[in-house]
This record gives structure tokens, C-alpha cells and sequence, in this order.
């Protein structure tokens, strides 16, 4: 495949799956061998991140817990610049090591508030993956401690990004086509 399109906009390929699962496999190990010793709690950000957090959790190899939050910061192909909270952590996360499990770190807003909301919580340590990182892009002050790849400020769909829901199902991530 070429070529996909979603609501009259069309994407080419980017980054495939087995890459993916490369950088999975490597940010796994780096995970395990930092915190081989504890039982570290993942916290997911639905919608975008299951597809990571799932293959990751998988493949950390160490006793682990994982829970869910829900963020919604996105409307179509951008930013509304406010983050909701649809779904929140309920575990006491006091004195825990807690990674976050991310799917892109863009302008950096929405990953701000949820490490500023689990600081809080006083975890002992507070980490956070995320697949992709938009260096270019950020304006918050939180930079992910694990990044699978950095990439430019272009739109993108595929393995757990969306586009109005859609799109999350691909294996491979997908750039849209600006030509």
C-alpha cells in the first residue's frame, strides 16, 4: 500500500511496523534494566497510546502493573491547545515507581498537566515513554525520558494515532501527504 485516505486527506507511509517493534524492544530493555528491581506501575494514555503500551508492557520482561487515564487535547488534525480529563488514575501511586506511557509528545501540553497531576500523587520516581516525540513542536517543559523516534511537526495517523478516531488499526504510522 501506497497510499491511504481519511477524511479527504491522504497519507504515505512513514515509519513501518517492524522499526516499531525495534524501538519497542529497545526502550523495553532500557525500562527493565533501570528499574529490574522494582515493580514499576505504566499508566497508558488512552486512546492513542494502547497500541505501546501494550506491546510494551509486554515485552519490559519484569513484574509490572499498568493502569489507564484519558486525555483529550485534539480536534481533527490539531491542537485545541486544553487538555480534558475523561477518565482519571485511581490507584495510590504514593511512593511508586510510575511510568506514563505516551503516543506522541507534540506541543508538550497534555503531557505537562498529567506529570504535574501525578507529581501530586507523590510517586517516587516519574518517568515517561513515548513512541514519538515532535521536538520542533514543544512548548511545554516536559521531554520524554524514553523516545522511540523524533520526528518533524507533520500530521500522522497509524499504530495508536488517530484522525477523528480513525486510523488507530494500522500497523505502520502514516505522514500525511502534503504534495
Amino acid at each position: 500500500m501506497n497510499k491511504v485516505t481519511y477524511n479527504g486527506l491522504t497519507f504515505r507511509p512513514y515509519i513501518k511496523s517492524d522499526d516499531i517493534a525495534q524501538r519497542v524492544k529497545e526502550i523495553a530493555n532500557e525500562i527493565r534494566n533501570e528499574f529490574h528491581d522494582t515493580v514499576p506501575l505504566f499508566v497508558c494514555v488512552l486512546n492513542g497510546a494502547f497500541p505501546f503500551a501494550s506491546d510494551l508492557f509486554r515485552a519490559v520482561g519484569i513484574d509490572a502493573e499498568i493502569a489507564f487515564v484519558k486525555l483529550k487535547s485534539y480536534e481533527g488534525t490539531s491542537t485545541t491547545g486544553k487538555v480534558k480529563e475523561l477518565l482519571g488514575l485511581t490507584d495510590d501511586i504514593e511512593g511508586r515507581t510510575v511510568i506514563i506511557i505516551e503516543d506522541i509528545v507534540d506541543t508538550g501540553i497534555t503531557i505537562e498537566k498529567l506529570v504535574s497531576s501525578l507529581q501530586a500523587k507523590k510517586p517516587k520516581t516519574l518517568k515517561v515513554a513515548s513512541l514519538l516525540f515532535k521536538p520542533d513542536a514543544l512548548r511545554g517543559n516536559v521531554k520524554p525520558d524514553y523516545v522511540g523516534f523524533e520526528i518533524p511537526s507533520k500530521f500522522i495517523i497509524g499504530y495508536g494515532l488517530d484522525i477523528d478516531g480513525m486510523a488507530r488499526n494500522l500497523p505502520d504510522i502514516w505522514v500525511l501527504d502534503e504534495e
